[in-house]
């Protein structure tokens, strides 16, 4: 498996609507999350789950791009989540309010086991985490360096709010409170720190296309991946945001070809610029991203 996924857009979908799923699944989403947690009612959980089970079941050529949020771990859900999905294989796991790489290990080992039931190769279920949820978790946004399965992760400011007792999170003009522009940080290095895909949270408002649009050019300037989806209108604003444009695969394609043909230099001048081996770096990365993309 590797270390991190080369996935833009992340598409929320319940997993109560099959129509919702189908169209989710039809749109141009890199991955679709089907949600067992925040967007199904308690009393619906149970038939959600075999909506989603046969969902899945009856898309087998599709799996790789569907995965399930399931519920949190301390919930007394999650392991009647796994036990109705993992028959169908799905793509990934999606896992909310982890408090720490304690709950990616606990994960691990009830996959390892639905996986050894069904036939699934071992480890070969893949496995978000959003690592900002709940209070403690914020303590261990560096904790996830080697964590099993894991491939991303992403943050979460409403539940973080409401773990705090906050009343909001945001500012008048839609940006958020520093308290959770310091757990977008901390998300943001803790990806880095475990050498995965960091994956912005999503943006509320589905109708606003150009804030979606500007804070997703943003986020992936500062170094992330991919962003959480709430509605499939987002889906092509996002997939634009973080695919490398014509020019900057030139740029990087020029700088990569400058070092080469002069191996023996640490640092270049170009274009009025002075570059040294952090810029091969970024370049070397820029055109791996676009090549899985």
């Amino acid at each position: 498996m590797p270390d991190m996924v080369a996935a833009r857009s992340w598409l929320f979908t319940p997993g109560d609507s099959p129509a919702k799923m189908a169209k989710a699944m039809n749109s141009a989403a890199d991955v679709v999350l089907i949600d067992l947690e925040d967007a199904i009612a308690p009393d619906a959980k149970a038939a959600t789950r075999a909506l989603v089970h046969d969902f899945l079941a009856a898309h087998p050529d599709r799996r790789d791009r569907l995965w399930v949020r399931i519920n949190p771990l301390d919930s007394g859900l999650a392991l009647a989540d796994l036990a109705a999905i993992m028959p169908a294989r799905p793509g990934g796991i999606m896992l909310p309010k982890a408090c720490g790489r304690a709950d990616v290990d606990r994960l691990d080992h009830y996959l390892s086991a639905f996986e050894a039931a069904h036939g699934i190769a071992d480890g070969s279920t893949p496995v978000i985490v959003i690592i900002t949820e709940t209070a403690e978790a914020m303590f261990h946004t560096a904790d996830y360096r080697g964590a099993p399965r894991v491939v991303a992760v992403s943050w979460g400011a409403e539940d973080l709010a409401d773990a705090l007792g906050a009343s909001r999170n945001s500012h008048a003009d839609g940006s958020y409170r520093f308290t959770y522009e310091l757990a977008r940080s901390l998300a943001l290095i803790g990806a880095a720190a475990a050498g995965v895909s960091a994956i912005e949270t999503i943006h509320g408002d589905f109708s606003d296309l150009d804030g979606l649009r500007a804070r997703a050019e943003g986020v992936r300037a500062d170094g992330f991946r991919g962003m959480l989806a709430i509605h499939p209108a987002q889906v092509d604003v996002i997939n634009a945001a973080f695919t490398p444009s014509a020019e900057e695969l030139a740029e990087a394609q020029e700088i990569v070809a400058l070092f080469a043909a002069h191996p023996g230099k640490g640092t270049i001048g170009w274009k009025g610029r002075m570059l040294d081996r952090p810029h091969l770096s970024r370049a070397r990365r820029l055109l791996d991203l676009a090549v899985r993309l």
